[in-house]
């Protein structure tokens, strides 16, 4: 590529977000589940659909991304995909009290995949509110080359101790583009996500992926407090296919969190918790 993308390393962003309760409801209404009130903890993972990014539409890219060349380095007539990364939930993020994000790029790779160059940035976040550090994240992003993407999956899922069923209908796939105020457009335009990116149909948003693993571990651990997430994406769930999201505690204080369907692993995570 022409551009020195070291050039990208240690840009860095501030955003502050107020935590509105009534985007806390929307979350709430688009995952199926009770809204926090003002001053209650945001569910883990719940962070994504806040501190946006507000774009403008002349500043997006054909694939309804941000323009590439900004805070994010370009990779021209590449496909881009949230890989996976790694979450440390320090305190509580409250509902309603103003908190700030500051994003920074720490580092890019290029590397050679079994279908061709895969360009991959690690974003670090953190969130501090009320002057104390409560959520640390590192965050990887990988662009590939267009080809066709890997659609089965080859590892049986484990045997699980807890399973949630998920139906990736259209319409929650648009309100979870809403609520994160994601305009990729492979999870809700149909023609360009079959025509031009070479999926079957919709794709599943990793973020709501790893969010409903999350959801259905405490579920059933209501007791445990999730500490840190290490989670990544094997392969694309696809709608409207339902899956299930499971898991099992793999020791003390560990747990092993997966997305299935039609028993092979599509996501797969780890962590750990407080009881």
């Amino acid at each position: 590529m022409s551009t020195d993308l070291t050039d990208w390393i240690g840009k860095s962003r501030r955003v502050t977000d107020r935590m509105d309760p009534g985007h806390t409801a929307c979350v709430a209404a688009t995952l199926g589940d009770a809204a926090p009130a003002h001053g209650d903890a945001l569910p883990a993972l719940w962070h994504w659909a806040f501190f946006l990014e507000t774009v403008p539409l002349v500043n997006t890219g054909t694939d309804g991304h941000p323009a590439r060349g900004g805070f994010l380095p370009p990779a021209d007539n590449r496909n881009r995909m949230w890989a996976g990364g790694r979450v440390s939930f320090n305190a509580p993020l409250l509902v309603g009290v103003e908190a700030h994000k500051t994003s920074t790029v720490t580092a890019i790779d290029e590397k050679q995949g079994r279908t061709g160059s895969l360009l991959f940035v690690t974003v670090r976040h953190d969130i501090e509110q009320n002057g104390t550090l409560v959520i640390s994240e590192e965050q990887d992003i990988v662009y590939r080359e267009p080809s066709p993407p890997k659609l089965k999956g080859s590892e049986p899922s484990p045997v699980a101790q807890w399973s949630q069923p998920v139906d990736p209908t259209p319409v929650l796939l648009f309100r979870y583009s809403a609520v994160t105020f994601n305009s990729h457009r492979i999870h809700y335009d149909y023609p360009y996500v079959t025509g031009t990116e070479g999926y079957p149909g919709l794709v599943v948003h990793g973020p709501m992926i790893a969010t409903l693993m999350c959801r259905a571990f405490v579920a059933a651990n209501p007791r445990a407090t999730p500490r840190h997430l290490a989670y990544r994406g094997l392969r694309p769930l696809i709608a409207p296919t339902p899956f299930t999201v499971a898991g099992t505690l793999s020791a003390p204080g560990q747990a092993r969190l997966w997305a299935e369907q039609e028993g092979t692993l599509a996501h797969q995570a780890e962590l750990r918790f407080e009881s």
